[in-house]
C-alpha cells in the first residue's frame, strides 16, 4: 500500500519481462566466474540498481517492481553456481563427451527443478528464519536499503555500466588481441624442489576480493600460499622432476595430481562441520515454523498480505511434480528402479536438510560466503558410499549418479540461501512474500533455460582443467573438479586418501582454532571453506582476490581516518560494491563473447586467439608490465570509488 492506502503494483508485465532478461544475463555471467575463479558472488545489489535505472525510463515505477526483478534476477545467478558446481563433473570425468544432445536437456532438468525445490523447501522456514528469528541477512539488508534509496538508480546504473565496460575491454585486449597475458607466472627450481609466483591479471578477481573482504580474501591467499610454498615444494623435493618439463609446468602437475586433495579433505570436513553446527538451529528452525503454519490453519484467521506465501498445499504438490521427473532422470542414468528410487529419497532429503543449511548459513554470512560447495560435498560423499552398497565398488555409472545426486542438492541450496535473502529484502520494503516467490520461480527456470547453451559453448572454447587434453586457457572449475575427485575416489579408490586426511586433519586445526577466535569474540575469524577453497585453487587466482580484499580493507580505513559521515560512508560502500559488480559482469560477458570467435576459429580453421600471435609471430615484449600497469590503474580506480572523497572537500 502506498501513503493513501492504494494497492501497489508488484508483478507488472514490464517486471516480468526485465527480471527473466537480467535471470538469463546474470546466470551467464556468474556461470563464467565460478568456472573462471572457483567462486561466485551475489547480485542481488546490481540487479535491483540496473532495474531501478531501467524501469525509471518508464512514467509509473515503484519500489515493489524493483524488487520483484531483483528478485527474479538474482535467481538466474544462484542456479548458475549450483549447476557450474557440479554438471561439468560429468565431462571431467569422461562420462559425458560434451553438453550437448541429450546432455543439453539433462542440464535443463536437473537445473530447472533443482531450483525449484530450493524455493519450495524454504517456503515453510521464512516465518522462523526471517519473521521470528534474529538472523542479519546481510545482502537482503543491503539489498532493501538500496531499493529504499531509488533515486540514485541512474547514477547507479553508470557506475556498473563504466565498470563493464573497462573489464570487458581489458578482457578483449588481453584474450581476444593479446597485448598482455591474462596472467604473469614464473617459477625456478632449487635442489630437487620448487618456487612458485604468479598472479592472474583479472579486474574481476579484484572485485572478488573486495566483495568477500579483507578477512575471506587472507584466508584463501594462507591457503594458496601454504600449498604452493610448503606443501608443493615439499612434494618437489620427494619425486624426480619429469623429463622435459618446465617448472611451471612441474609445478601445476604436482599441484593437479597430489596437493589439491589436501583442499579436498579440508572442504570435506568443513562441509561435515557446517551441518554439525547447525543441527539444533535447524531443527528447533523447522518446527516453529511447520507450527505455525499448522495454528494459520487451525485458526482460519486473515493473513495480512506481507505474510502470504504459496499455500502449503501448491507446494506440497509443486514439490511432489519436481520429483517425479528428477526421478525419471536418476532411472534414464541407472535404469534400475531399485537403485534410482532411493537416489530420490536421498535426494529428497538431503535437498531439504541442506536448503534449511543454506537459507541458514545465508542468514548469518550472506549468499557471497554460503559455503555451498562444502554441503555439495558431503552430499555426493554420502551418495557415494550409499551406492557403494547399491550398485557395487567397481560400477561404471555409480560416480555420475552421485554427481546427479548432487547436482540437483546444490541447486537447490544455492537457489535456497538467494530466495530467504530476497525474502528479507522484500519484508523491509512491504512486498508480498508469495509474489516473490512465484517470481524466484521464474528466474529459476529462465537461469536453467540459458544454463546448457552457456556451458556448451564456455567447454568448446576453453575446455576444463583436469582433462587429459586442457589447454592454458582451460577453466580452473575448481568445484566440478572436487567432485570428480571425491566421487570417483569412493567408487575407484583413484583419490589420494593419505592427502586428502592430512587436509581433514588441516581442516580439524583451523575449525579448533576459530573456536578459539570465536570465544575471544575476535573481529577476524578462520572459516574452514574460505581456506580450503585457497588451498585448492592455483595461486595465480588467490593472488588477486587477496588485493582486492586489501582495497576493500584500504577504503574502509581511508573513511574513518577522515571521519566521513555515515551517510557518505553508506554511498561510498555502496558505489564501491556496484563499480565491482560491474567489472565482473563486464569481464564474464566478454568471456562468454569472446567463446564464440574462439569456437569458430578452432573448428572451422584450427587456430585460436589472441590475433597478435598470427599477426606477429609471437607474443608481445613487455607485455606482462603493461598489463600489471593497466591492472594497478583498475584497482586504484576502485579503491577511490569505495572510499568516497574526505568531508572537507
Amino acid at each position: 500500500m502506498d501513503s493513501q492506502g492504494r494497492s501497489i503494483p508488484e508483478i507488472t508485465v514490464k517486471a516480468f519481462i526485465l527480471g527473466v532478461v537480467l535471470s538469463i544475463i546474470l546466470a551467464a555471467a556468474n556461470a563464467y566466474l565460478g568456472l573462471f575463479a572457483g567462486m561466485t558472488v551475489s547480485a542481488s545489489i546490481p540487479a535491483a540498481v540496473v532495474s531501478m535505472g531501467i524501469l525509471r525510463l518508464f512514467r509509473k515505477s515503484n519500489i515493489l517492481e524493483n524488487n520483484i526483478v531483483q528478485t527474479a534476477a538474482s535467481a538466474g545467478e544462484s542456479l548458475a553456481a549450483g549447476v557450474i558446481f557440479t554438471l561439468p563433473a560429468l565431462v571431467i570425468m569422461g562420462y559425458w563427451d560434451g553438453f550437448g544432445g541429450k546432455n543439453f536437456w539433462w542440464i535443463t532438468i536437473i537445473s530447472a527443478f533443482g531450483g525449484l525445490l530450493g524455493v519450495l523447501f524454504t517456503i515453510p522456514l521464512r516465518r522462523s528464519l526471517i519473521v521470528e528469528g534474529k538472523l542479519q541477512f546481510p545482502e537482503g539488508i543491503a539489498t532493501a536499503e538500496v531499493l529504499e534509496t531509488g533515486q540514485e538508480g541512474g547514477k547507479g546504473v553508470w557506475i556498473i555500466a563504466q565498470a563493464a565496460i573497462v573489464s570487458g575491454l581489458f578482457k578483449v585486449i588481453a584474450k581476444g588481441v593479446g597485448l598482455w597475458p591474462e596472467a604473469i607466472e614464473g617459477a625456478k627450481g632449487i635442489g630437487r624442489t620448487i618456487i612458485y609466483g604468479g598472479s592472474n591479471l583479472s579486474p574481476a578477481l579484484l572485485s572478488v576480493g573486495y566483495i568477500v573482504g579483507l578477512n575471506i580474501a587472507v584466508l584463501i591467499f594462507l591457503g594458496g600460499a601454504a600449498n604452493w610454498y610448503i606443501a608443493i615444494p615439499i612434494c618437489a623435493a620427494l619425486s624426480d622432476r619429469p623429463v622435459d618439463t618446465g617448472t611451471v609446468d612441474w609445478a601445476y602437475s604436482i599441484w593437479s595430481t597430489q596437493t589439491r586433495y589436501i583442499g579436498v579433505g579440508a572442504m570435506l570436513i568443513g562441509g561435515l562441520w557446517t551441518i554439525f553446527k547447525l543441527r539444533s538451529s535447524l531443527l528447533s528452525g523447522i518446527k516453529s515454523g511447520l507450527q505455525a503454519y499448522r495454528q494459520l490453519t487451525v485458526e482460519k484467521a486473515e493473513i495480512e498480505r506481507t505474510e502470504k506465501d504459496i499455500p502449503m498445499k501448491w507446494v506440497l504438490i509443486l514439490i511432489v511434480g519436481s520429483i517425479v521427473p528428477l526421478f525419471l532422470v536418476y532411472q534414464a542414468f541407472v535404469a534400475d528402479v531399485s537403485i534410482s528410487l532411493p537416489m530420490a529419497v536421498v535426494m529428497l532429503i538431503a535437498g531439504f536438510l541442506f536448503s534449511a543449511v543454506a537459507g541458514y548459513m545465508a542468514g548469518l554470512v550472506g549468499s557471497s560466503n554460503n559455503p555451498i560447495s562444502g554441503i555439495t560435498i558431503a552430499t555426493i560423499v554420502v551418495s557415494s558410499l550409499l551406492l557403494v552398497v547399491l550398485m557395487g565398488k567397481g560400477a561404471e555409472n555409480g560416480p555420475a549418479a552421485a554427481i546427479i545426486i548432487g547436482s540437483v542438492v546444490c541447486c537447490a541450496a544455492a537457489i535456497a540461501g538467494d530466495n530467504m535473502q530476497d525474502l528479507k529484502a522484500g519484508r523491509l520494503v512491504g512486498a508480498t512474500p508469495w509474489k516473490q516467490q512465484v517470481m524466484q520461480i521464474i528466474g529459476t527456470l529462465s537461469g536453467a533455460v540459458v544454463m546448457a547453451p552457456v556451458l556448451m559453448l564456455l567447454y568448446k572454447a576453453y575446455g576444463f582443467k583436469g582433462m587429459p587434453d586442457a589447454g592454458p586457457d582451460a577453466l580452473i572449475a575448481v568445484q566440478a573438479n572436487l567432485m570428480a575427485s571425491v566421487s570417483k575416489g569412493v567408487f575407484a579408490g583413484e583419490m589420494p586418501w593419505t592427502l586428502a586426511f592430512i587436509g581433514m586433519g588441516v581442516g580439524a586445526a583451523i575449525i579448533a582454532f576459530d573456536i578459539v577466535l570465536e570465544k575471544r569474540k575476535s573481529t577476524f575469524r578462520m572459516p574452514i571453506l574460505a581456506v580450503a577453497i585457497g588451498i585448492y585453487l592455483p595461486l595465480e587466482l588467490a593472488v588477486p582476490i587477496f588485493i582486492g580484499g586489501i582495497i576493500h580493507w584500504a577504503a574502509r580505513k581511508f573513511q574513518k581516518r577522515w571521519n566521513t559521515p555515515s551517510e557518505q560512508t553508506e554511498l561510498s560502500n555502496r558505489n564501491g560494491l556496484l563499480f565491482a559488480s560491474g567489472l565482473i559482469t563486464g569481464e564474464a560477458l566478454m568471456g562468454i563473447l569472446l567463446a564464440i570467435p574462439i569456437v569458430i576459429l578452432k573448428q572451422y580453421f584450427e587456430t585460436d586467439l589472441p590475433i597478435i600471435k598470427h599477426v606477429w609471430g609471437k607474443t608481445m615484449p613487455y607485455g606482462g608490465w603493461l598489463g600489471v600497469i593497466l591492472l594497478i590503474g583498475v584497482a586504484f580506480w576502485l579503491y577511490r570509488m569505495a572510499r568516497g572523497n574526505t568531508n572537507n572537500n
